[in-house]
């Protein structure tokens, strides 16, 4: 009787085993099975040589005519090279710009043309084989902070005019530091698995049944300004996850919010001429202004765009599927001039907003002095977890606008943790839809992800 009992839970034991490996299995294909980005369209897609309409790659008209380089420097502001291959007060292209993430540091190459420590050596097909397969000149493998899983879709032509142009520029000779990463993810080969499931490499393919202009903004926003990288949450690969496609994300410990068309959380509600201004100019009035690595992205990329291509791309963020991601759907209009502190709320959040901020920001959170310094309506103040809120008043902004510089100063080196959590927790609860509850201890681990 004991053989017997024994063995009956053997084969119970067993057969647990073989159901769990069989739902890891099924899990595993789910995973790497996952809708491409452009899936959601449906459709006809066509190879560039069949597809009859204008061609949605290379440059706007206006630049139809112009050099190799020329050509090459528009693109590369379309793609973003710069925010992520220059380091805070580093010379432009010259790498550096560090990555914190949770298993170490990643550090953005040189990308100059300079021989021994940028990438004045790479040949064509080098140069190529890294944009597309994230590998580079030396055969190692890139990892995906590089995003060549958005950037393999960008055609040959347009590739090697973005090397014309960056081959254009001053060498700067400057040995960025080596990554430190943690065992296992230092082991670059195990990228070459990750790309074998997430890379498509696969070039850009527009759509038969859409418009020109539909194709024109999905080859911007998909391959060249990659804005699903940000804004597209990840499963636990860190590969992209399309069935939440553009739900929002936080990279480098700041909120990357929901740019699907929910009227909600997303950019629904938002008109066309509203979108076209944020991305052209970084503001728009009631709805917020850039900052942190959107406010880069608008500064070094959106805001130097054909007014064409910032059209093409609202028409094609319209057609991607609403998306609720669990922020406000209400957000809170101009707050009272005079205010009433709940019982129990810490003054000190007041206290600091009166010295430091109401002179700009006004207690109404209107200001009185330029637009771009209005809190009404923004997401991040009406966002409970208050990343944004806080990482402003760490790092502050500075960013050259079409309309002129927008400025804020920078309190994390001024204002302790607990102090910029106080302010956060303030600044939500009056003129949010919901006050947050950030801590010291986040205040803290938002100040370690910051790229330097």
């Amino acid at each position: 009787m004991t053989w017997f009992s024994r063995s009956g839970a053997a084969r119970y034991v067993l057969a647990a085993l073989a159901l769990a490996a069989a739902a890891a299995a099924g899990f595993g294909i789910w995973l790497v099975t996952g809708p491409g980005p452009l899936d959601f369209a449906g459709g006809r897609p066509v190879s560039l040589a069949q597809y009859k309409g204008a061609d949605p790659t290379g440059v706007p008209a206006e630049l139809a005519r112009a050099g190799l380089v020329a050509r090459g420097e528009y693109l590369a502001r379309a793609a973003d090279c710069r925010s992520c291959h220059t380091a805070k007060g580093g010379e432009p292209f010259a790498g550096g710009l560090s990555f914190p993430i949770a298993v170490g540091t990643i550090y953005s190459p040189n990308i100059t043309p300079d021989r021994q420590t940028g990438i004045g050596g790479w040949s064509d097909a080098a140069f190529l084989n890294a944009l597309h397969n994230g590998i580079d000149d030396q055969g190692r493998r890139l990892y995906p902070a590089m995003p060549y899983a958005s950037y393999s879709g960008m055609t040959d032509a347009d590739a090697l005019a973005i090397k014309a142009y960056l081959f254009s520029l001053k060498p700067v000779h400057n040995r960025v530091p080596e990554n430190t990463l943690r065992f296992p993810f230092d082991r670059r080969w195990l990228m070459g698995l990750w790309s074998y499931f997430f890379n498509p490499g696969e070039r850009f393919k527009p759509h038969a049944d859409r418009s020109a202009e539909w194709n024109r903004g999905a080859y911007l926003a998909e391959n060249l300004a990659h804005c699903g990288e940000c804004h597209t949450p990840r499963n636990i690969a860190f590969a992209l996850d399309n069935r939440r496609k553009f739900a929002g994300e936080t990279q480098a410990g700041w909120r990357a919010y929901n740019i699907s068309s929910d009227k909600g959380s997303g950019v629904g509600a938002w008109s066309d001429g509203e979108l076209e201004r944020y991305l052209a100019s970084g503001h728009a009035p009631g709805r917020g202004t850039a900052s942190g690595p959107m406010g880069e992205a608008v500064d070094y990329s959106f805001s130097r765009m054909a007014a064409s291509d910032i059209r093409a791309i609202v028409a094609y963020m319209r057609s991607v599927p609403a998306m609720e991601s669990g922020l406000p759907s209400a957000l809170a209009g101009a707050a009272p001039a005079t205010y009433r502190r709940p019982p129990g709320l810490n003054p000190r959040g007041e206290k600091l907003f009166a010295g430091a901020c109401a002179g700009c920001h006004d207690w109404t959170g209107t200001s009185p002095i330029w637009s771009e310094a209005t809190l009404t309506g923004a997401r991040a103040v009406n966002d409970p977890s208050a990343v944004n809120v806080a990482q402003i008043v760490i790092e502050g902004a500075r960013h050259e606008r079409p309309e002129g510089t927008v400025f804020m100063p920078a309190f994390g080196a001024a204002y302790s943790d607990a102090e910029i959590a106080d302010l956060a927790n303030y600044v939500t609860a009056r003129f949010g839809a919901r006050g947050s509850s950030i801590t010291a201890r986040d205040v803290a681990g938002l100040r370690a992800q910051a790229s330097h």
